[in-house]
């Protein structure tokens, strides 16, 4: 599903971006780490890893939550509400905006997330397995809410009469969130949207991940035939996205516009990527975006570092694009781990980046490409090249698939409109 092809509407731009990562804080720092390939792994301390043969993760070490919570306790909220409120204050500034600006206007508020405040869930049943429910501390219970990862934002901003909604649909919400308010934003139901995704490490994901063989011992290599499976991340992304008619009147810097997006849904399997479910997401959003496969320049994969993942997603590429027209593929997974509800909205940011900056960022940890995913994964370095659209996949466990379009503004004319593919 996506926005009817054709359909009449207003055009969606990227204005805004706010990053909490573990390999940057902010546009400028994370940037860097992706232009220059950094690795955000080192040993868990999230929780006790005591047990588990190995727990290398990609966490934040080195945020400041006070910095950019201040109309409320940072306290107040758990750390995946930290993050997303924190990245929404960095995406209002960084589209030259203050929070009065978004207050008058017609605002929205989407954020994804596969788990909530899980981290303060762990510390509770704990607790309760220890000490019994009586001891619970009631200002963790009062954090655990998902729905509060989208009501700090509100709060913080001080915004009235707004919606806010978090999607929990998984490792996929990211994109859900960003496709909910281009929707929105497209049809004119609101003037600016602030959308992504937030997650913070947490005992339950590692250990699931764990149990099921699918974590790394030491670092993330996605399509490297010697992949040995994810490293789970935490962070957030948040878009602030306008109308163009909008950030052309006020003189926006535009990153990059958002030219559509598709989402599926196939429940074939609880765990297991379908290929012809993803094949199929992309060819809703080429379709919704009005572009044909020859003008995406790179793809943002998925790109776990997992066996499964990785062959059934490169085999869907193969699919769509065919196998001597298969773009550069590249996971920034391999940096900033598996940010699980972020990952894709973390993407969403380094596609829109990479659009402005002129590169494409690297797939690092790379030793040799496994023949059956047989992709460019523009291995350990960056590539400078120049864009005009970009495609950022993200799958889910369930089938829960959403592909997410995005183009250059470089003019009036759609980035869709001009032919070709132009990455060197």
């Amino acid at each position: 599903m996506g926005p009817r092809p054709g359909a009449a509407g207003r055009r969606v731009v990227i204005t805004g971006l706010g990053v909490v990562t573990s390999i940057g804080i902010g546009v400028e720092a994370f940037t860097s780490g992706l232009r220059g390939g950094r690795n955000g792994v080192k040993p868990i301390t999230a929780f006790d890893t005591t047990g588990f043969a190995h727990a290398n993760g990609c966490e934040v070490t080195d945020f400041e939550p006070e910095r950019w919570i201040t109309r409320q306790r940072p306290e107040e909220l758990g750390r995946a509400s930290q993050f997303s409120v924190a990245a929404a204050r960095m995406a209002v500034q960084d589209a030259g905006l203050e929070p009065r600006d978004v207050r008058a206007r017609r605002a929205l508020v989407s954020v994804g997330t596969t788990d909530g405040e899980s981290r303060d869930l762990d510390q509770l049943v704990a607790a309760g397995m220890t000490k019994g429910p009586q001891e619970y501390d009631p200002s963790v219970a009062r954090r655990v809410p998902a729905g509060r990862l989208s009501a700090g934002i509100v709060r913080e901003l001080g915004l009235e009469d707004v919606e806010a909604v978090t999607l929990p649909t998984a490792c996929a919400a990211g994109n859900y969130a960003v496709g909910y308010g281009y929707d929105a934003l497209r049809s004119g139901d609101v003037d600016i949207a602030l959308c992504g995704g937030a997650d913070a490490a947490c005992r339950k994901t590692f250990t699931g991940f764990y149990r099921l063989g699918t974590v790394a011992p030491e670092v993330c290599r996605p399509f490297d035939k010697d992949r040995e499976g994810i490293l789970t991340g935490e962070g957030a992304g948040i878009l602030l996205m306008e109308s163009l008619d909008s950030a052309l009147a006020r003189g926006a810097r535009i990153y990059a516009e958002v030219l559509g997006y598709g989402l599926a849904c196939d429940a074939l399997h609880p765990v297991a990527p379908d290929r012809d479910s993803i094949a199929r997401t992309m060819e809703i959003a080429h379709r919704n975006a009005g572009v044909t496969p020859d003008q995406v320049d790179f793809v943002s994969a998925h790109g776990t570092g997992t066996k499964a993942n990785d062959i059934t997603e490169a085999g869907a590429i193969r699919q769509v694009f065919g196998a001597d027209a298969m773009p550069r593929t590249v996971s920034i997974k391999s940096m900033i781990g598996h940010s699980m509800g972020a990952a894709s909205a973390v993407a969403a940011a380094a596609c829109a980046l990479a659009i402005t900056e002129g590169f494409i960022p690297p797939t690092i940890n790379h030793r040799e490409t496994d023949p059956e995913c047989a992709v460019d994964c523009v291995p350990n370095e960056a590539v400078e090249a120049e864009l005009s659209v970009v495609q950022n996949n993200a799958l889910a466990f369930g089938g829960n698939n959403a592909v997410l379009i995005l183009g250059a503004y470089r003019g009036e004319a759609r980035p869709a409109e001009r032919a070709g593919r132009s990455a060197t």
